[in-house]
């Protein structure tokens, strides 16, 4: 049995554990600064903080860029490749905004450009692509006898 999907299935997955783990790095600081609300002044705190809401930011759009790419275009590596590429970016961000630059940039650059290309390669889709005519069958209606 196979899936309808199966890259957005992966990336929504990936997603949700991605932002798991931010959520559990932007705690564990909160504890430690013994902040409760808001970030208390404390750059770490809101150096997490902000690499949860970055994720928060860009990751929908991503996502539904990536199920309608797949539900118009069917699954494809690259779109497999670009799904991959975007989340390992999003923890390379993650982990940067701790004070890896390497990271960071990285993710951020990542990020902009997935999200760019794919929401170009979404707007050609429509007008590049091949409409599916639709097929009309004869059906044949019996009389029961009798």
């Amino acid at each position: 049995m196979s899936s309808a999907l199966p890259i957005t299935l992966v990336a929504a997955g990936g997603a949700a554990i991605i932002n798991f783990w931010l959520s559990m790095r932007v705690g564990n600081v909160r504890r430690a600064a013994k902040v409760s609300i808001g970030d208390g002044g404390d750059m770490a705190l809101m150096s997490r903080m902000r690499a949860q809401a970055n994720f928060i930011e860009y990751t929908p759009i991503v996502l539904v860029l990536i199920g309608a790419i797949e539900l118009s275009q069917g699954t494809t590596t690259w779109l497999w490749a670009v799904t991959g590429l975007y989340l390992l970016g999003r923890v390379g961000h993650g982990i940067g905004m701790d004070g890896w630059m390497p990271g960071r940039f990285g993710g951020t650059l990542i990020s902009l450009f997935t999200m760019l290309g794919l929401g170009i390669y979404a707007l050609v889709i429509p007008f590049t692509t091949p409409a599916n005519p639709v097929t009309v069958l004869p059906i044949t209606v019996q009389q029961p006898a009798g």
